[in-house]
């Protein structure tokens, strides 16, 4: 049976990457975007012409009260669209980072960050859970900075590893479904994360090579596959686990 892939954020980046990489492998996927319909149509048309299926939904995912109409929308997009009642994975990638030196985080700052990375991870996979499937797949996605520190990121950072301790107790809660629930936490990308910086300032491409074993930063490519690949019946044992695709970064 064709898998059916939920992916928050999938309008661009390593969202993006992702849905098509589930869709080469054979996949269907249901994508969301916070503001961009217009790169998220472009992603479902890419899909579409693949010959898979594809549908990209509006969502907030730091705004929790938005979940229960996300939810009804769901519910009558799986019927009409692929013919089922629930889906098997659900990839929690949405977020956006921001750069704060500790004396300097505002409230701001840092209930935003809490709202989208942790807050909304928590609320969403709990609206989710009756949609589903037995034996299906959670992946959420942290950062390596929550092994290899960096100025400028403590509030980023501290709400990825909350949410790398929650995907262990979200494994934990759900193993009885069948339900493995995994961390995938990328090193610093060339992708328009944080407007662009690893991709488009020297320097911080430069700092970031220069801590990682392969000597170089990543690239969309490095992490959409491995995603798709652990999402796999190739990889149906592997449960409750960190895994950091960084190419060794800060070893």
């Amino acid at each position: 049976m064709t898998t059916i892939t939920l992916i928050t954020g999938g309008s661009r980046g390593l969202g993006r990457n992702t849905a098509l990489s589930i869709a080469a492998r054979g996949g269907d996927v249901i994508l969301t975007y916070r503001s961009r319909r217009e790169e998220a149509d472009a992603v479902v048309a890419e899909i579409a012409a693949t010959g898979r299926k594809a549908v990209a939904l509006p969502l907030d995912t730091g705004d929790v009260s938005g979940f229960p109409a996300f939810v009804a929308a769901l519910r009558q997009v799986l019927p009409e669209t692929f013919g089922r009642d629930s889906f098997d994975h659900l990839v929690n990638n949405a977020g956006h980072g921001d750069y704060a030196l500790i004396a300097e985080t505002t409230e701001a700052q840092f209930d935003a960050l809490v709202n989208v990375h942790f807050k909304g991870v928590f609320f969403l996979t709990q609206a989710l859970l009756p949609l589903i499937a037995d034996g299906g797949r959670i992946v959420n996605l942290s950062s390596g900075l929550t092994r290899v520190s960096a100025p400028g990121w403590s509030a980023y950072s501290a709400v990825k590893g909350a949410v790398e301790v929650l995907s262990v107790y979200m494994a934990k809660e759900l193993g009885s479904r069948g339900i493995a629930v995994n961390t995938v936490a990328p090193g610093a990308i060339e992708t328009d994360f944080f407007g662009g910086a690893v991709r488009d300032t020297p320097d911080f491409n430069k700092y970031f090579a220069e801590m990682t074993a392969l000597g170089r930063v990543g690239v969309a490519d490095d992490i959409g596959p491995m995603i798709a690949s652990l999402l796999s019946p190739d990889n149906r044992w592997i449960n409750a686990q960190r895994i950091e695709v960084s190419g060794g970064q800060g070893i």
